[in-house]
């Protein structure tokens, strides 16, 4: 008996199937049983590295680095989004030395390496005479590589579409700058939108960065801690409470991108939703009665030749 993407397996396979999930169960569990062996062997469960966290002041002053982090993250991560928009709209432009300039540019910026980048603004910059703020320094670098990635992100996404949909748009009236806006950028952000949130994830982490260059966010403040001689020094410790916020915060921002995707689906859906034609799928436009009569945009290709 067979499937249409995999032969189903037999009584042999099933049973090796379940010895392998038992010995990879049993070989999981073993790890897990060593680490907590070594922890509490070092001391790692004891009451005094953990004293720390019991302090109303300490969560303060975590408050306030993750108010730190959140700030670069927010302002990093749209300008970010706006960048690669513009960047891959150049890259997508109908003349050469437009497209040849915004490549450039973004080749650039994807290859120098974000932590590079801070310290050339942070220590380099002073050497001409211009100093920067930490803050700026790890937003601008964040900006400069997560933008040219999500560039290369959203061109991909215009490119993959057929070759249909632009010429629909164009078949019926619509300018170039309309037919980006209206028709392939949609498709384009919701087909790329798990990779959108991904970048952004990354752009959350390498905050993290701009502690080598004395930005005070959640890493810099655990590194202060894990210094910490009364409390006999709790470098894991700071590293569990500091790893477990970013973890969360990536949760949420992953919740908000399913959130948000569902959401574009349903006013996708709510509009009318693509129609296909033989010229391609297109979006209906609101303000076409036709279309809401269940015309279709061959109909009003038609109608507007004969004009």
């Amino acid at each position: 008996m067979t499937s249409v993407l995999y032969d189903v397996p037999g009584p042999r396979a099933i049973a090796r199937n379940r010895v392998f999930a038992v010995l990879t169960v049993l070989a999981v569990g073993a790890i897990l049983a060593f680490i907590i062996y070594r922890f509490a062997l070092s001391g790692q469960f004891s009451a005094t590295k953990w004293g720390l966290f019991t302090y109303a002041t300490i969560w303060e002053q975590i408050l306030g680095a993750l108010g730190k982090t959140l700030a670069a993250f927010g302002l990093a991560g749209v300008l970010s989004i706006v960048l690669g928009f513009v960047l891959s709209i150049g890259r997508l432009s109908d003349h050469r030395w437009v497209r040849v300039a915004f490549t450039l540019v973004t080749e650039i910026f994807r290859a120098v390496p974000v932590l590079v980048m801070m310290m050339l603004l942070y220590y380099g910059l002073p050497s001409i005479g211009v100093r920067m703020e930490p803050y700026w320094a790890v937003v601008i670098a964040l900006v400069a590589y997560n933008g040219s990635v999500l560039a290369e992100a959203l061109r991909a996404g215009v490119e993959a579409l057929p070759k249909g949909q632009k010429e629909a748009g164009y078949a019926i009236g619509l300018r170039k700058n309309g037919v980006m806006r209206l028709i392939l950028l949609p498709q384009a952000v919701r087909a790329m939108l798990p990779v959108i949130v991904a970048q952004l994830v990354v752009t959350m982490k390498d905050t993290a960065l701009g502690f080598i260059i004395t930005y005070p966010e959640l890493l810099y403040l655990a590194k202060q801690f894990s210094s910490n001689a009364q409390f006999g020094r709790p470098l894991l410790q700071s590293a569990f409470v500091i790893g477990g916020i970013y973890i969360v915060m990536c949760l949420l921002l992953s919740a908000l991108a399913k959130w948000l995707e569902g959401r574009m689906n349903r006013n996708a859906k709510a509009s009318g939703g693509p129609r296909v034609t033989p010229t391609g799928t297109v979006p209906v436009q609101p303000g076409d009665p036709r279309l809401h009569r269940g015309g279709t945009v061959t109909e009003v290709i038609a109608t507007q030749r004969e004009k």
